[in-house]
């Protein structure tokens, strides 16, 4: 791997002060009217597909569905890490199924999506961490579909053979979730680390600088302003082009609590900045998640 940058803060446990619990009026919309969000639902059910959507009880689902798009998490519906803030359920994953590619492509195809985001479950089972599944996955889509693909992917322990093979499957987006500041990471990330996210991304945009890198951060945990702007100086030395902020919602009591709701004016503000540091795109707000409206990030 690339040559690790320092990091700036150090690890501690995270100590949040009193939770908030009540939602502030600009975290709260009505749902969206039609039938669209049935079709993708039973679409998806129908061809037995799981999705990050329903996963990660992500509030932005009856949008989406109702747009006729969805982000689809490959390779089961159980993780092998004990991430803090997901509702993904962790365990022993089920072996991988052969014809999901297919089952993806046919989804998106019908779907008629012109991008499609293929994210997964950390598979630390697999000995490529599900390197080559993705790469089915892609070319699958991309054959069915013709759609710009952007992969959603995990850290893969660092393995560099690993990410070469996803990158062979030239998706337009390579995304890799920062998260969120060093700081919070042994709590919030389980067994992932901050530099090793940084080096993905680092080695990625060296590896292949034609394809677009992206990653997001969720806010809203506890973190400081100079942690934050730390974080964004560190993303944007790898050469990453493209930044999401949104606001972290804690998925249930057991999961790490939110200690503040950013306004939807501090996100603006915080767009501004990152537009600053060089990032080609940014879509910061208090909905805004990695694969929101994912198609206007790019093009």
């Amino acid at each position: 791997m690339m040559q690790a940058l320092p990091m700036l803060v150090n690890e501690a446990e995270f100590e949040p002060s009193t939770p908030v619990r009540r939602l502030p009026a600009w975290l709260k919309r009505p749902l969206p009217a039609g039938n669209e969000n049935f079709f993708t639902n039973n679409l998806l059910k129908e061809l037995g597909l799981e999705t990050v959507c329903e996963n990660a009880r992500c509030p932005n689902r009856p949008e989406c569905y109702s747009r006729r798009t969805a982000t689809f998490m490959i390779m089961g519906n159980i993780c092998t890490r004990p991430c803090g803030f997901c509702s993904v359920p962790r365990g022993e994953p089920d072996p991988l199924e052969i014809d999901e590619p297919q089952r993806v492509a046919e989804a998106a195809h019908r779907l008629g999506l012109k991008h499609v985001v293929i994210t997964s479950v950390t598979r630390d089972d697999l000995p490529d961490g599900g390197a080559d599944h993705f790469y089915r996955c892609v070319l699958a889509v991309r054959e069915r579909t013709g759609a710009v693909v952007e992969v959603l992917t995990p850290d893969f322990l660092g393995d560099v053979g690993a990410i070469d093979r996803v990158i062979e499957s030239q998706p337009e987006v390579f995304n890799h979730n920062t998260e969120t500041v060093p700081r919070f990471y042994k709590k919030v990330r389980g067994r992932a680390e901050y530099q090793r996210s940084l080096d993905l991304l680092r080695y990625v945009k060296r590896r292949a600088p034609h394809l677009t890198t992206k990653t997001g951060l969720m806010l809203g945990l506890g973190e400081t302003r100079e942690e934050l702007l730390d974080v964004l100086g560190d993303i944007r030395r790898t050469g990453c082009d493209v930044l999401t902020l949104g606001q972290y919602l804690t998925p249930t009591l057991k999961h790490v609590p939110v200690v503040r709701y950013l306004p939807p004016e501090e996100f603006d503000e915080l767009a501004v900045l990152a537009r600053s540091l060089g990032f080609q795109q940014v879509a910061s707000g208090p909905f805004v998640r990695s694969s929101y409206h994912a198609d206007e990030m790019v093009g």
